[in-house]
């Protein structure tokens, strides 16, 4: 059986289009001479689509598209994930044949965690029925049912399925496809089958999927993945007949107890031509995984240019600071759009260096994009002098400083009212966490690009930046100058934060792994500065529902993973 996988980028709501997309994938794999191809979970309707699930309208619609998708399938049998509508709603794959819907699995495991919601809109599917397709039997099962040992992939296998389909939405973060391929090999060496996951790609709000689809054989080794962050249609020839002999020499099959499912014979006919002949043959392939901070760089590359793309916006503003972050977002902008729809804007005040005003110059030229100067000083001056009667008899300190940066949210919005531009912000995750961070000023904006990014890992990510193009397009006194905000002179973040190589490690225990205080004190860090970041993270929970949505990158993002109460006495 000549399979294919095709780790397309839906878009949710987008039914027409994504219909578009899965009729033309289907052609590619039929001209690959594939018999089987299988497209990722919701792939009608994109996922996840939330509350449009709640519209009759919506559903109703997708049905008419797998319909449509349905009668194309001629010469090839088709896997689709799509919205079921019975007696309720179903997560469901469709199997599609001879121009008809053949049968339906729906999802049993509803996962209710983390980013997923599931539970909200669908019931709770049974097992779905087997399927004979050129000599072999395959089950079909969707997204989280492959990760439960003893789940529907087990009782496919002991129904008589030599080879499991699983179609996925699985969001991407940070080394996730390790624990994803190390279960994908535990499941088929258990069950001594291929295991075929098809994964989607591309970015949904703060979602990134990563694709990375992959086939592992009855042995539980990897045989076939398709590229990461990116569009593929992966080919995988297998052999039914290496199950069967595999089954026979392990002796847990002696004694299993077989279930009872339901089998459905799809055309068997043989594929025409020779699959191996003109136009058919095709290189097995297993494409390598980007390194640890390469996979985040791509990932905030595509999530950033399919939320532009998908919500209609063609060109981008960023205030430059001449500091890491914003050179960071700077880069991550000109690979995602291109140097010629971003704009950079240099809004220096009385206290801006020479250095950070001459840094921005110099990486909006390495990376090609328009500069603009706008300095900030005239309307900080203004404010200071209509605020003057309530601000008498008052020190100089924490409001005059965030004046000047919401006089720079203003203009950025500005020049985004005027011209269309999207603005992105520039704050990243360490700073989220602890409300180092302006509302209405530097938080001010459309979308956040690295608000789920450590600050240690925004260090990390310029130099392979750097390392990448073979020069220094993000300068080299950007990376080395200590981290400032410039609102009073010679400020340093040091001076308000503990240093960031002491200070993400501790939000990384409180934040993603819910540590107490003293379990992070006894790992070596001072106990009091462990106790003010925790003040400080508790704190700015108002600050962070009012920010804009970002790339999902760390297992534990705020917002659509970290769900606190900002009325909250529990300390």
């Amino acid at each position: 059986m000549r399979l294919a996988l095709a780790q397309i980028n839906s878009t949710v709501g987008d039914l027409a289009g994504n219909t578009r997309k899965i009729l033309d994938w289907i052609e590619r794999a039929r001209s690959a001479r594939a018999e089987l191809v299988a497209f990722p979970e919701l792939a009608v309707t994109g996922y996840p689509p939330e509350d449009l699930l709640l519209k009759p309208d919506f559903l109703r619609a997708n049905l008419a598209c797998l319909d449509e998708i349905a009668r194309a399938c001629r010469g090839i049998v088709a896997v689709v994930g799509y919205v079921e509508v019975a007696e309720a709603a179903y997560n469901a794959a469709a199997v599609l044949a001879d121009g008809v819907l053949v049968a339906v699995t729906r999802k049993e495991r509803l996962p209710n965690y983390g980013v997923f919601d599931e539970e909200r809109y669908f019931r709770r599917g049974g097992p779905g029925p087997l399927f004979a397709l050129g000599g072999a039997r395959f089950g079909v099962n969707v997204c989280e049912d492959i990760w439960y040992p003893t789940g529907p992939a087990a009782a496919q296998a002991s129904a008589g399925a030599e080879l499991i389909v699983n179609i996925n939405a699985s969001p991407y973060h940070r080394g996730k496809w390790v624990q994803r391929e190390r279960m994908l090999a535990t499941r088929a060496w258990d069950n001594t089958m291929p295991v075929a996951y098809v994964n989607m790609v591309g970015g949904q709000d703060e979602l990134v999927f990563d694709g990375s689809s992959v086939v592992f054989d009855e042995h539980g080794e990897l045989i076939a993945r398709a590229r990461s962050f990116e569009e593929d249609l992966l080919l995988v020839d297998l052999d039914p007949t290496a199950v069967f002999r595999a089954r026979l020499h392990d002796p847990r099959w002696r004694g299993a107890d077989s279930s009872k499912l339901p089998c459905i014979a799809l055309d068997d006919a043989p594929v025409s031509g020779d699959a191996a002949s003109s136009g058919g043959a095709h290189t097995q392939r297993i494409e390598p995984q980007p390194g640890d901070v390469e996979e985040v760089y791509r990932a905030l590359v595509l999530g950033t240019g399919d939320y532009l793309r998908k919500n209609g916006f063609e060109r981008v503003v960023i205030g430059l600071s001449g500091g890491i972050d914003s050179s960071l977002v700077a880069a991550v902008a000109v690979d995602a759009l291109g140097p010629k729809r971003v704009t950079g804007v240099s809004m220096p005040s009385r206290y801006s260096s020479d250095g950070s005003k001459s840094d921005a110059a110099e990486l909006a030229e390495n990376l090609g994009i328009r500069l603009l100067t706008i300095p900030v000083e005239p309307a900080f001056q203004a404010y200071l002098q209509m605020l003057a009667e309530p601000f008498a008899d008052t020190a100089e300190g924490l409001a005059e400083e965030n004046l000047q940066a919401r006089v720079r949210g203003t203009i950025l919005m500005a020049l985004s009212n005027k011209l269309g531009w999207l603005v992105l912000t520039t704050g990243n995750k360490s700073e989220m966490a602890v409300g180092y961070a302006t509302l209405y000023g530097d938080m001010a904006g459309g979308f956040a690009v690295i608000k789920d990014v450590p600050k240690t890992l925004v260090y990390a990510l310029c130099r392979w930046r750097n390392e990448r193009d073979k020069r220094l397009a993000i300068p080299a006194s950007v990376l080395e100058k200590p981290p400032s905000a410039e609102l009073h002179p010679d400020q340093k973040d040091q001076d308000s934060l503990p240093p960031y190589e002491v200070l993400d490690p501790i939000l990384e225990a409180y934040v993603e792994q819910d540590r107490a205080a003293d379990e992070i004190a006894a790992r070596g860090y001072d106990a009091e500065t462990v106790a003010r970041v925790i003040r400080l993270v508790d704190g700015a929970e108002y600050k962070r529902r009012q920010a804009p949505p970002g790339v999902k990158i760390t297992p534990r993002a705020f917002g659509r993973d970290r769900r606190l109460p900002i009325t909250n006495r529990y300390r």
